[in-house]
């Protein structure tokens, strides 16, 4: 198969990240088919999803012709089968379970054998998801984050069993669409990014925790700090500038003994600690000041796309 081949998409699974999926597939002009397994959740996608649409169109991210377009090119199925058929790639947001996501790879096979399989799960194995299915090679995860339809990062994971050339493909046809997918060479539970953010949380946490601040102040500092930074840059190149004309070898050979001090002081542990929910949850009431999730999402996608249109035109 080539990027050339992919004419139509099914979005399996139609909660938030499914329909946001949905909303980028039909802004970049496929033809989607989206599945759930109740008329409810496919209401409620279709809701997600003229709201996604329309506000890229407030935003001039598209044009009322190609609104209309997506309006016509969308369907809307509880059967699986009725969602995969004559399609060539498959994006799955289905619950984030081994079992779930196993008996739609069965399904799947019976009426997509041909089609990619790309899972969006946050965290699970590929290897072990594709065990279920008699056409492992066309089997890959596909993370992204959230919201999809305006953040561009795609972490794709190949199992033990999928294909060089589906892991090719896949790679071209996100990049195509204008997505930034990055290889992830070997397997993990949470995958990079995911990861990475899950080790800042909870360092954060442990700060609130431990006194040393408010929840409202750690994430001014994350985000007056090294948030913006990060918008730019990785780690790796922020703390090459900081090493100076030696770059990343020079600051590691100044500041590593701070930094390893810092690291002997810092969390460590694997649960959650005991009272934190209720610690956080106070706090970011408190810092959102009556301010609904939904308010906070439309504030975040409002700042997320002139941030990224201020991005693009640093390339």
């Amino acid at each position: 198969m080539q990027v050339s081949d992919i004419k139509k998409i099914a979005c399996i699974g139609a909660g938030t990240i499914g329909a946001s999926w949905a909303s980028y597939f039909l802004w970049k002009g496929y033809p989607v088919a989206v599945q759930d397994v109740t008329e409810e959740a496919l209401e409620r996608a279709k809701k997600l999803i003229d709201s996604n649409l329309n506000f890229l169109l407030g935003k001039g991210l598209l044009t009322e012709a190609v609104l209309d377009k997506a309006n016509k090119s969308v369907n809307y199925h509880t059967n699986i089968g009725e969602a995969v058929k004559d399609v060539q790639f498959i994006q799955e947001s289905a619950f984030e379970n081994y079992d779930v996501k196993k008996a739609l790879f069965k399904d799947i096979d019976e009426f997509a054998p041909q089609a990619i399989f790309a899972s969006s799960s946050s965290g699970l194995l590929i290897s072990e998801i594709q065990k279920s299915s008699r056409f492992p090679e066309r089997c890959i995860i596909a993370h992204p984050f959230n919201p999809p339809h305006l953040i561009p990062l795609v972490e794709l994971v190949r199992g033990k069993a999928t294909s060089e050339e589906t892991l090719t493909v896949a790679y071209d046809f996100y990049k195509a669409i204008g997505k930034m997918p990055v290889r992830v060479n070997k397997e993990v539970p949470g995958h990079i990014a995911n990861r990475i953010a899950m080790a800042y949380w909870r360092e954060c946490i442990d700060l609130v925790m431990n006194g040393v601040c408010t929840v409202e102040d750690v994430d001014l500092a994350s985000c007056y700090g090294p948030g913006p930074r990060y918008a730019l840059m990785g780690p790796h190149l922020i703390y090459h500038l900081g090493g100076g004309p030696g770059g990343v070898k020079d600051f590691i050979n100044h500041l590593g003994p701070s930094v390893e001090m810092w690291w002997e002081d810092m969390a460590t542990w694997k649960k959650f600690p005991e009272g934190c929910r209720e610690v956080l949850e106070k706090g970011v009431l408190d810092e959102l000041a009556g301010k609904t999730p939904e308010e906070l999402a439309a504030w975040r996608d409002e700042k997320l796309v002139k941030l990224l249109g201020d991005l693009d035109r640093l390339k």
